[in-house]
Parts: C-alpha cells; structure tokens; sequence
C-alpha cells in the first residue's frame, strides 16, 4: 500500500468515496434541490424541511399522505383533554346553587370546537378539513433530536425534524386557539351569568385552565410519542376508575338512582362513550364482525357496580361484623 503510485492512489479515491454512506444519522436526509426528468439533484446532508421526512434513501420528501384512523383516533384524544377538563373544574367550583354550570359547558364545547376547526382550517392544505401528513412508523420518530449523528464524536449535525407531520405540532396550536378562545369568550359569559357565584369563585375554571394548559402542552412535548400508543389504554383506565369513584361519592346504589336525577345519568352516557371511544381506539375496527361486538361490553362495569353496590356497602359490613361477634 506504501508503494502504490500516485496515479493508483488517485484512481482508488473516487471507490474510497462511494463506499460511504450517503447520509449519517437515523434523520438526516439530503433535500431535492432540482428536478431534470429523471435525474435529481440533492442538497447536503441535514435537516430536512417541515412537511417532509427521508426515504429508506435517506432523501427528504414531501408528505402527501393523509392520516390514517388511529391517527384520527389520536388527534381526538388530544382534543378532548383540555374539553373533559374544562367540563371538570366547571362543574367542581359552579357549586350546587349555580344556575351557569350548563351554559359554562356549552361554552367551552363551543371553544373547543372552535379551535378544533380553525387549526384544521389553517393546516396544509389551508382551508380544507383534510390535512397531510406523514406515517408513524415507531416510537423514535417522535424524538428526533435523540438521533441528531454525531461523526467525529464532536461536531453533532443537527437533523431534529416533525418526523411526523403535523401530528406532533397540530396540538400545540389547537391548544393555542383553545386558550385565545377561551380568554375571549368565557370571561364575558361568566361575568354576566355566574351570579350563583361569589366574586372570587366565578372565574376560579379560568384560572384553573390557566394551569393545566401549559401541563398538557408539557405532557405533548415530553410524553407524544407515549400517548401516542398508550392513550386507547388511558382512555379505558380513566373511564373505569372515574366512574367508580363518581358512583360512589354520589351514593349511587341502584338503577332508580340514576333515573331520579338526569344529571346522573348524563355522567354515566359519557363515560360510557369514553369507554366506547377507548375499545374503539384499541380495536380499529379493522375487523368489523370481530370489532363491534365489544361495544356491548361497554356498559358491564356500571352494571356490575350497581348490582354489587348494596352487598359493598361499609355500615352493612361493619353492622354484619359486629352482630357475628
């Protein structure tokens, strides 16, 4: 190798050069700079631009797909965190004698919906309900600044990326809108209805909101990817421990109970579409005839509570405990 000739050695450079790989980095990719026919020109090895993500070629391309329904599914579990939790604190701080609790909730419906339009309305393709996107094909997509190569151990090239587009951000800015929405409207509706209220406890849902929607834009931010393929899980442990809970803090004990009071019961119908929303997000309906019948699944927890609520009942053990000894 030491006595090769010069022309040898200039000869064995461009083999030294083609053996190389084309783009280092789980993310990189090299931008099509012009189209000729055929042929494409590429740019240098980087960060690819938003809306696009690299090939098994390590070639940005555009995303053109749409996405698919469980990517649907999961758009609508982030839409519905910051309206289950508006309807919470809502009716946690409207208190029993408030007349404004309904209109409250109507309210934030209305925001919600709102900003759920308006951030589809304003996402490529702008002005349509139809969005583009790029497929999910494993966790690490959602963590794109893990993967940033670094060559010589030193030099790092920085190749972070919406690997997928526009799944990650779109949520940001529907929870933007909801805050701008909310800020807007709520203030004036709870000022002129909200005299059940005292002065300090009538905008107490605000501030509430306030608080929890830089912790749900933290939870996007570090934990997407996780509820990306956690939520239908989420949904169906939430569901099942919320409405135990709610049934027994309200004493529900038989199904009387429910049809006494409409507001009971109106609990119930939503976490039985939660529940329904959760067996739905997990199945995909891929396989309707297998699918569908899990649904009726849906309202045996509550059934079996209140079957089983009376024999659970703490003074009726302590009573039957006593007389045994």
């Amino acid at each position: 190798a030491f006595g090769a000739s010069p022309g040898n050695a200039a000869r064995a450079l461009p083999a030294a050069v083609d053996i190389q790989p084309a783009c280092l980095g789980l993310y990189c990719g090299r931008t099509v700079l012009s189209v000729n026919g055929s042929v494409e020109t590429y740019g240098d090895c980087g960060v690819c631009p938003r809306g696009q993500r690299t090939d098994d070629n390590k070639i940005c391309r555009e995303c053109l797909g749409s996405p698919d329904r469980y990517d649907w599914l999961y758009l609508g579990f982030m839409a519905m965190l910051p309206l289950v939790l508006h309807w919470f604190f809502i009716e946690w701080y409207s208190g029993k004698k408030s007349s404004s609790a309904l209109l409250q909730h109507l309210t934030a419906l209305l925001e919600c919906s709102m900003a759920a339009l308006v951030t589809l309305l304003l996402s490529d393709p702008m002005g349509s309900l139809h969005i583009r996107s790029c497929p999910v094909k494993k966790l690490s997509d959602w963590y794109t600044m893990l993967y940033n190569p670094s060559p010589d151990y030193i030099t790092t090239v920085h190749c972070t990326h919406e690997a997928v587009y526009p799944l990650y951000t779109i949520v940001f800015i529907y929870y933007a809108f909801c805050l701008v929405l909310m800020m807007l409207l709520r203030p004036l509706l709870v000022k002129k209805i909200a005299c059940g209220l005292g002065r300090s406890d009538r905008f107490k849902s605000i501030y509430a909101a306030l608080y929890f929607f830089p912790i749900l834009t933290v939870l996007q931010a570090v934990g997407g990817g996780l509820l990306y393929y956690a939520f239908p899980y989420i949904i169906l442990v939430l569901s099942l421990v919320t409405l135990a809970v709610y049934m027994s803090a309200s004493e529900v004990e038989f199904f009387k109970d429910l049809l006494v009071r409409k507001k009971r019961l109106v609990v119930l119908f939503s976490h039985w579409l939660l529940h329904a929303y959760g067996i739905i997000s997990i199945s995909k309906l891929d396989k309707l005839e297998q699918d569908l019948p899990l649904l009726a699944l849906v309202p045996a927890p509550a059934l079996f509570y209140l079957m089983t609520a009376k024999y659970t009942e703490p003074s009726r053990i302590l009573s039957e405990g006593g007389n045994g000894h």
